[in-house]
């Protein structure tokens, strides 16, 4: 007990370390919000460690329930590595082979992972309460709620194939994506068992090098599947960290491939929220100011604004103003975001006790891409906000829809949508044609060119 204490302290540590927590409050100067960071811990739920082994290696060599449990391995897989490919918070996964040959991997949860995640948390709302007891600033008890909500769900592992199943047909026409496949007769609550999917990590700059993985190419068919997940279908899943984001060449196509795993914790968009935030998301693109107040209160922010439409960006306040999709990420504006975060986590604090619960995990969906982009140093690209620009306009029409029933309306709605997209096209292919060899070849000569008199 004392070494899972020492666990959930470490936890409260790390949260109050990231974040710069100070022990003073400052007021909001909305002339000065470039200073604004998105804590990456002031959005996350609550990660507890489970130490996990196996229930193989819990037997003991040689008796009579060992080789029981061997037997029964045995009926089922003509191979099973008992040592796993790797280890998560409440599981192992096992590399095994079925009698027709098929490779497959197996995720197993330790036995006592369910009675002793109940414990872990009550140690957890205890600590975070002396925490809030002591400093009345600090009010991130959400994290005890979305804890309790969202465990359940993880531990069960046929809720996830379940979710693997549903996102795969979801997103189906994305041919460079990839969900395993459940093997429904070899899973149970505890046990699942999916095709064995090999790439490297999402984050692997060297790997994708190797294997000649373009990172612009992954960033941005990274950014479509979860612009769809978010604005179009409001099904999203919420731990894409880089272990459970694989790439790859495809086996048979040699095309770039992007894997998916971990399907336990989704977040499912209610209608007026996903809605509100595709129309918020269009304005941050363009710079709507009234737009950006407007969505934003609708959204629970209130007066803090400013602050959510810093967060949900991770750019400053000047950014914003001007519209994020004209102005480019530079290192001195992330600088000078993280060395001042810590005057606002009281407003944070405040900010994230307002609005929707399923706003939470979606900002740490939202954090864990951007970590990505950063690490593939593609932040600076603009697709990713072309991507979500198509998405919000196909799910405002789409929404339209589903509201009329006149044909004039209908069609109305539809050739409104397709001359919006025709837009984004126009103005991708103009950033295309800027940034092409073409491009600067005509530049270059132009430039050479006499001035007429």
């Amino acid at each position: 007990m004392a070494g899972r204490l020492l666990k959930v302290s470490s936890v409260a540590t790390a949260v109050f370390a990231s974040t710069g927590f100070y022990l003073y409050n400052k007021n909001v100067d909305l002339n000065d919000l470039s200073i604004i960071r998105f804590g990456r811990a002031a959005a996350m739920t609550a990660v507890i460690s489970y130490d996990y082994l196996t229930a193989l290696k819990n037997l003991q060599y040689g008796t009579e329930e060992y080789w029981a449990v061997k037997s029964k391995l045995g009926e089922l897989f003509i191979r099973f590595e008992e040592k796993p490919q790797g280890a998560a918070s409440l599981a192992q996964v096992h590399r095994a082979v079925l009698s027709d040959g098929r490779t497959v991997a197996v995720k197993v949860q330790h036995p006592k992972v369910q009675q002793q995640s109940s414990k872990d948390i009550v140690v957890m709302e205890f600590l975070l309460q002396v925490v809030q007891w002591l400093f009345p600033d600090f009010a991130f008890m959400w994290l005890v709620e979305e804890a309790k909500k969202n465990m359940p769900l993880e531990l069960d592992f046929l809720n996830e194939g379940r979710n693997a199943e549903k996102v795969a047909e979801m997103l189906k026409r994305f041919d460079f994506l990839k969900i395993p496949k459940i093997y429904w007769e070899l899973s149970t609550k505890r046990i699942l068992t999916m095709d064995f999917e090999e790439g490297g990590q999402v984050n692997d700059r060297e790997y994708m090098r190797k294997h000649g993985i373009n990172v612009n190419e992954i960033s941005q068919n990274l950014g479509k599947i979860f612009s769809e997940m978010i604005f179009v279908n409001g099904f999203v899943h919420c731990d894409p960290h880089p272990g459970n984001v694989l790439v790859r060449k495809g086996p048979e196509s040699n095309k770039t491939e992007i894997v998916l795993l971990d399907h336990g914790l989704y977040q499912v968009l209610n209608q007026d929220f996903r809605l509100n935030y595709c129309k918020l998301w269009q304005s941050l693109i363009r710079g709507d100011m009234k737009g950006i107040e407007r969505y934003s209160r609708q959204l629970g922010a209130g007066d803090l604004y400013p602050l959510f439409a810093c967060i949900l960006t991770g750019r400053s306040w000047k950014s914003v103003n001007t519209g994020i999709s004209q102005t480019p990420v530079t290192q001195s504006e992330d600088v000078e975001i993280r060395t001042n975060a810590a005057q606002y986590l009281p407003q944070i604090s405040e900010l994230l006790n307002r609005v929707p619960r399923q706003m939470l995990l979606l900002m740490k969906t939202t954090d864990l891409l951007r970590g990505i982009e950063t690490t593939l140093q593609t932040r600076a690209s603009s697709s990713s906000f072309i991507n979500m620009s198509r998405c919000c306009t196909r799910a405002i029409a789409r929404h339209k829809m589903s509201k009329t029933k006149s044909g004039t309306r209908r069609l109305q709605i539809s050739l409104s949508e397709h001359w919006a997209l025709c837009q984004i096209g126009l103005y991708e292919l103009m950033l295309w044609l800027r940034s092409s060899a073409l491009a600067r070849w005509v530049y270059y000569l132009l430039g050479c060119l006499p001035y007429p008199n």
